[in-house]
């Protein structure tokens, strides 16, 4: 199964996270800030990161734009993840970079359908 590093400030969400990526077989950890994300993409290099846009101190936003800015983690999938799902969040998350994004709350299966679609292949 798939490295996904869960990046998520809310401790209910990342518990269903949990609970969910533990099930189907999925290794993963858990960030609960933005400001370490980038350094622990570069240094593990998950196969998926979900990522939360509205973190207490950097930008889900920020963060995709830093992964994408390097080449060298140019083959890992970012799944964004926000209570603020409008076209315009959604445009703006792809847009960026993200090779996902879902709206907060949302079914375990319309997580499970994304993650497989991410770990299909290419975007």
């Amino acid at each position: 199964m798939a490295d996904i590093l869960v990046v998520e400030d809310e401790d209910n969400i990342a518990i269903a996270l949990d609970f969910l990526l533990s099930r189907d077989g999925h290794s993963h950890r858990r960030i609960a800030t933005g400001s370490g994300a980038v350094s622990e993409i570069r240094a593990s290099r998950p196969d998926v990161v979900l990522l939360d846009v509205m973190l207490p101190d950097v930008s889900g936003y920020q963060i995709v734009q830093d992964v994408r800015a390097d080449p060298a983690l140019k083959d890992v999938r970012v799944l964004m993840m926000t209570a603020r799902g409008s076209a315009a969040e959604r445009r703006k998350g792809l847009a960026l970079g993200a090779d996902g994004f879902i709206a907060k709350p949302f079914e375990l299966s319309e997580l499970r359908e994304e993650l497989a679609r991410l770990l299909a292949g290419p975007c």
